[in-house]
């Protein structure tokens, strides 16, 4: 069939007829008459040479092949509306999936995003949390801001900061460590699932890394909250926990960092870019160099 031909008040007449089961009321929500929407259904039969309804005493009952052609209808339409409904002020509104390890989000990325929805008002921004174990193709991502070595297969990486971690405690532990390594022997250290960063950590200040016998957290915001409730010494990004540093809250006891990795703007390499795209990797380079 010609797409320049295509019947589409008839099919739009046939659709609502097909939901009400009734001319009169698909007529009202048309806002046309009821003959016009008899009128065009019965041409779109005519065309397709079949019918698609039974014409009943009290209303319609679909035929086969209408009950096979309303579903399809229907999600054309969907699509269409749903097409033209991204369309504001001249510009198309593009959908933007980013996938976003928690850490980062909570302690950057929210109090920075509203510059780059208001520069952007034609992105439709949606941000998906994470514990940095991604699936950018499994779960839709356009992008995704990960942590780690930057060393994934099939994807484009740019770098976008550093985040070494180093001890993060209450005040009062801090004072009890007193500015030793060997004193965080006698508290609970807080870890991650990367085994070697509190090893890492003592060989960098010096010191003999204890047994760990602390909880394993999957999450640096968790471990932080854990450390604000005086449960140990989470070993974390201060870069990510400003506000509770800057608040007194947590404290930072010691200078010696380690650098694990670093965050990363992923996309899969068979991904290609597309305006959205490009738009919050310039606004996010930017203010990540900032």
């Amino acid at each position: 069939m010609d797409r320049a031909q295509l019947p589409l008040n008839a099919l739009r007449a046939f659709e609502a007829a097909a939901r009400h089961l009734n001319f009169t009321r698909a007529a009202i929500e048309l806002c046309v008459s009821q003959g016009a929407v008899s009128h065009q259904v019965a041409q779109l039969e005519k065309r397709l040479g079949t019918p698609l309804f039974r014409r009943l005493p009290r209303g319609l009952a679909l035929t086969d092949e209408g009950q096979a052609l309303v579903p399809v209808v229907a999600d054309a339409f969907d699509r269409m509306g749903a097409t033209l409904d991204r369309f504001a002020g001249g510009h198309m509104r593009e959908v933007l999936t980013v996938g976003v390890v928690g850490t980062f989000a909570a302690g950057w990325l929210l109090d920075r995003i509203g510059g780059f929805t208001a520069a952007h008002p034609h992105v439709d921004l949606r941000l998906m949390t994470n514990n940095n174990r991604v699936d950018l193709a499994g779960e839709g991502l356009d992008l995704a801001i990960r942590f780690g070595d930057g060393a994934w297969h099939g994807t484009h990486v740019d770098p976008v900061m550093a985040a070494p971690l180093t001890p993060l405690c209450r005040p009062a532990m801090a004072e009890r460590i007193g500015g030793d390594p060997a004193g965080l022997a006698r508290e609970t250290l807080l870890r991650s699932y990367r085994a070697d960063e509190w090893p890492r950590w003592f060989d960098a200040a010096g010191g003999s890394c204890p047994a760990l016998r602390g909880p394993v957290f999957d999450s640096s915001i968790l471990m932080a909250d854990a450390a604000l409730a005086g449960h140990g010494v989470a070993l974390a990004p201060p870069l990510m926990f400003e506000k509770l540093l800057l608040a007194g809250q947590l404290v930072q006891p010691f200078e010696t960092e380690i650098a694990t990795g670093r965050y990363w703007l992923t996309r899969l390499m068979s991904r290609q870019d597309s305006p959205a795209m490009r738009d919050f990797r310039t606004w996010l380079l930017g203010e990540a160099g900032a």
